[in-house]
Formats: C-alpha cells, structure tokens, sequence
C-alpha cells in the first residue's frame, strides 16, 4: 500500500511507513513469545507461595504493578510520540500515540479495577480517596479525554498537533503518581513503592515473569493497534478519493 495520508498536505506519506512496515514484522514473534511466556507465568503465579497476612488476595500483586508499569510505558510513549510528530510532522508517529494511548488506557483501566479488588481484600474497602488511587484516576481521564479528542476531533493536522501537545502535558502525572506514596507518606494508605528485596521468599520468579509477559503484551497490542491506525487512514484516503468520483458521475 503506497497511499498518501489524507492529513498531508503533499501527501507524500507512504502508509504503511517504513517504520510502521518493521513493527509490523515484529507482531508474529512477539505473538508467539508472548504465549510462551504466559504459560510459565501462569505456572509461576499458581505455585508462589501464599502471603501469611494476606492470603491468595496477595497473588493480585503479580499483575497490579506490571499493569502500571504499562500504563505508564503507554503514556510516555504518546508523549514522545507526540514531540517527535510536532518535530517531524511525520504521521505514522501520529498513529503510533495514537495507538499507545488506547493500549496504555486498557491496561490503567485494568489496573483500576484490579486495583479496589485487591483493596477489598486488604484495606476492607472498595476504594478510598488514597493519594495514589486519585492520580490514578486523574491519570485515566487524562488520557482517557486524549482519546474522545482524537475520536470525535476528526483526522486533520490541527487536532493532531493539539493532542500531541495534550499527551506531552500529560506526563507530568506520572513521575507525580509514582512518587505520591513518599510525598504524603503515612498519610497514603498504599505501602511503599517495591525495593530491592522487599519481596519475600519465592515471590520474585511470579513478579519479574508478570512484568516481561505484560510488557510483550503490551508491545504485541502496540503492533497491532498500530496497524488498525494505519489502515483507518488508508481507508479514509481511499473515501476521499471515491467520493469525487462519484460525484462526477
């Protein structure tokens, strides 16, 4: 598909770009790593040992974090994305922040709901207004709020810089989220951020496997969603390209 992008005004993009083109080769052996990877995790996970206070509510821990670590690997990648697009003006970066928000939005949303379960189980509350939990939320209708602006802003150089910018400002909540237990400290109901050691005995395999499986997660559902992207354009050029046809005939 040498087609341009219907946003440039030269239409000189290929879509897909070269850089879109390799990403995409990437898919099929993360695809099947990823699968690998989920069985020892599961094995992992099933066979940690049980937390004397918490109980198997514990067990959450192996996929709350990791989920986090997403949410916030997808943010800051539409953030970089976005200042190399305004940068570049090339669009296939575009479509790559565009992609990242949405996949690091399904996983702070997971990481949401995973989030009050484990609290029910510890705390004894669904949720309460901690320090975390609320940049947390805040975080997720930051960029939940990106995505309604590229849905309902339209395909046009003007909203694609805006959002860049939106994505970039975005950022300053995750080093803010991340450091917000030491901030408030006892004031925060969430534990300590994880240090070296702080795990205890047979709970480090089941961590360091849920953090490279949601990662390859992560990178497979990027791939993916950027292709979707890419296509979306595509088919919004071949639109524009009919439509004055038929209105000749």
């Amino acid at each position: 598909m040498n087609r341009g992008s219907p946003n440039s005004p030269n239409s000189e993009v290929n879509i897909p770009s070269r850089l879109e083109a390799r990403a995409s080769r990437w898919r099929r052996p993360l695809g099947f790593v990823l699968a690998l990877l989920s069985v020892a995790y599961a094995w992992a996970v099933l066979t940690a040992p049980l937390d004397s206070t918490q109980g198997v509510i514990q067990k959450i821990l192996y996929i709350h974090p990791p989920l986090a670590y997403g949410a916030y690997l997808g943010f800051v990648i539409t953030g970089i994305s976005g200042i190399l697009f305004l940068g570049r003006k090339r669009e296939d970066l575009d479509r790559l922040a565009i992609a990242s928000a949405e996949v690091g939005v399904i996983f702070c949303t997971l990481m949401l709901v995973t989030g009050p379960i484990w609290a029910r189980g510890t705390w004894g509350v669904w949720w309460s207004w901690d320090a975390r939990l609320t940049v947390t939320l805040l975080l997720w209708f930051v960029y939940l709020a990106y995505l309604l602006l590229r849905s309902f802003g339209g395909r046009n150089p003007r909203t694609a810089r805006f959002a860049a910018i939106y994505g970039v400002l975005g950022l300053v909540l995750i080093p803010l989220n991340y450091y917000v237990i030491e901030i408030f400290g006892s004031r925060s109901m969430h534990p300590e951020n994880l240090k070296q050691d702080s795990l205890g005995e047979g709970m480090g395999l089941p961590f360091l496997l849920g953090n490279i499986t949601l990662a390859m997660a992560f990178f497979y559902l990027l791939v993916l969603r950027w292709e979707v992207e890419s296509q979306r354009t595509v088919d919004d050029q071949e639109a524009t390209t009919v439509e004055p046809i038929a209105d000749e005939l």
